[in-house]
């Protein structure tokens, strides 16, 4: 399928491996010049170097730490006028609810909240000056059915989803969307810090680990981050300019729900 959307430009965060590379791909498949971003330079620079020699298209690096207000400046500098932008950062890390402080809180809000709303507030101006934008926000399962050992990811990115709900219906007249997508489990370093946790608590090896979580989803696998790429970059094309505000999971059928 042609996504339509060959010449646009996109800001891709975090976007040197795991899900944001798998999305930084996709979108390079389809056409798309990136503006990639992610904090350590050395590999985001390889990533860089491998989807221009891939796809052909114009690459633009930003190493930055886009949590902080230097980071956002940098990559927003880099990233003005772009029609698509997808945001992403690492989540905070497990714990115990009685083991945070409101400082643990604030950080996570500010990167997993805040940070996106940043970036949204400056992209999205220029997206509806010219009547076509498209936001895919990288959010968690977790906003559909808490992780009860991830109670700071759960807390920042609702309160994320809670805001997309409101502002993806305002823009959309404009012919700008802001949807969510909602990773489950993939074959990501996230997932092996996750599991590691596992191997530590319960004593068992990283194999063992990995096939209790695998049995606890339908597909009866992880997730790929091609896969994800490929849901992300369908959500910025042409094609789904009717799907506004929407928070799509991609789990593997992991969370048991009608809707």
């Amino acid at each position: 399928m042609d996504l339509g959307i060959r010449g646009k430009r996109a800001l891709v965060c975090a976007g040197s491996k795991g899900l944001g590379r798998g999305c930084a791909e996709a979108l390079a498949e389809a056409g798309v010049d990136v503006v990639l971003n992610a904090r350590g330079a050395e590999v985001l620079e390889a990533t860089a170097a491998e989807l221009r020699a891939r796809f052909g298209v114009k690459v633009t690096t930003v190493a930055a730490d886009v949590t902080t207000e230097e980071g956002r400046a940098a990559v927003l500098a880099a990233a003005e006028g772009i029609d698509i932008l997808v945001t992403n950062a690492g989540g905070p890390p497990p714990g115990l609810w009685s083991d945070w402080s409101r400082d643990d809180f604030i950080k996570a809000i500010d990167a997993n909240m805040l940070t996106p709303i940043a970036l949204m507030q400056a992209a999205l101006p220029g997206m509806i000056a010219k009547g076509w934008g498209r936001v895919v926000n990288i959010t968690s399962g977790s906003v559909k059915a808490p992780i009860p050992q991830l109670g700071l990811s759960n807390t920042a990115r609702t309160g994320l989803t809670g805001f997309v709900a409101g502002t993806a219906r305002q823009v959309a007249r404009h012919g700008v969307t802001i949807n969510n997508l909602l990773p489950g489990i993939h074959d990501t370093d996230r997932a092996v810090a996750l599991d590691t946790g596992v191997t530590k608590a319960e004593g068992i090896s990283m194999e063992a680990a990995r096939a209790k979580r695998a049995a606890t989803i339908p597909a009866g696998r992880y997730g790929t981050a091609g896969e994800f790429g490929a849901a992300c970059a369908f959500l910025c094309s042409q094609h789904a300019g009717f799907i506004v505000g929407q928070n799509l999971l991609l789990d593997g059928g992991a969370i048991n729900a009608t809707i």
